[in-house]
Formats: structure tokens, sequence, C-alpha cells
């Protein structure tokens, strides 16, 4: 599903004009991204939780000529505490 699909159908179960959907997906999007970019967690109870992962800085090789590099620190995201019956719901749908 992409964003376009996501607005579409948010206005559909919500009863909301796509307008008012496209600004409530776009609100929750940045609200979400100013979060984590301030270093907080963000728990949907219910749903699971996105959470800001760092990672240290290491050596890496580069695989044509086996030279040794640094790989700088980086930040990444992690989807954490899938609730349950999400899980096991995608389950049932793939057997």
């Amino acid at each position: 599903m992409n964003k376009t699909e996501l607005i579409r159908k948010v206005s559909a179960k919500s009863g909301l004009s796509k307008k008012n959907a496209e600004n409530a997906v776009n609100a929750f999007i940045e609200t979400v991204t100013e979060a984590l970019k301030a270093g907080d967690d963000v728990q949907l109870i219910g749903f699971g939780s996105f959470q800001v992962k760092q990672r240290a800085a290491r050596d890496g090789r580069n695989p044509q000529t086996g030279e040794t590099l640094k790989i700088a620190a980086t930040n990444g995201l992690s989807w954490l505490k899938c609730r349950y019956n999400l899980i096991e719901f995608l389950n049932l749908m793939f057997i």
C-alpha cells in the first residue's frame, strides 16, 4: 500500500473527505517523524512501537578491492512490540 492508497482507505473508513484524510495522514507522519528525531520512542498501544536505534561505527571492507574502510555511526529505525493479534492475523492470512 502506498500513501495515496492509505489516504483513500482512511477517507473511506473515517468518513473524512480525501483532503482531510490526507491532512490527517500527513500530520501523523510529521508527528511521528518529529518525535523520533527528538529521540523519543513512539508507542501505539495495540499496534506497535517505533524506536531509534544507534548503530556504532565499525570497520567494513570493499568487496571489489578488499580495502578496509571506516563505516560511520548511524541511527536506524526499529519496529518493536507488534501486537500479538496483528501477528496472529497476518500468519493466518498466509496459511
